[in-house]
């Protein structure tokens, strides 16, 4: 199975933002990161995975780990609800960030992935390297 550690990271929020994300590949390591302008820490969040997910052949068997609740209960529990209405949320309010929602969404259909939510900074080495490679790119704009 695939295992993939993600973080965004946000200088000022907003303000530059970075993403990052370790893939383990069956043992072969692969860092990817990048960064933005004037953005948010939601939106590098959800880069974090987007980008992590380009880089793997559908159809394969994937779990991801984010220290996110918001990337976590979004694509599990609340983006079913969104597409129901409209992309609205429960206050009739236009969902934040559905370019990122609905691309996300789009490429976790061509998978099997299990959503895990960890802990941040509690000793997890890929969520620490994803970390400082998310701030790493944030501090590169």
């Amino acid at each position: 199975m695939i295992k993939i550690y993600t973080d965004g990271s946000c200088l000022k929020n907003p303000g530059n933002g970075g993403w990052a994300a370790v893939i383990n590949l069956d043992g072969k390591i692969i860092k990817i990161n990048g960064s933005e302008k004037n953005t948010t820490n939601n939106r590098m969040e959800l880069m974090a995975p987007i980008n992590a997910l380009k880089q793997i052949d559908s159809h394969k068997r994937v779990e991801i780990f984010t220290d996110s609740q918001y990337v976590k209960l979004g694509i599990t529990k609340w983006v079913h609800k969104w597409i129901k209405n409209d992309w609205l949320t429960s206050k009739k309010e236009p969902v934040k960030n559905k370019d990122l929602w609905v691309e996300l969404y789009n490429l976790t259909n061509r998978f099997d992935i299990k959503w895990n939510w960890i802990k941040a900074h509690a000793g997890n080495s890929a969520n620490e390297q994803a970390d400082l490679l998310a701030k790493k790119a944030a501090e590169l704009n």
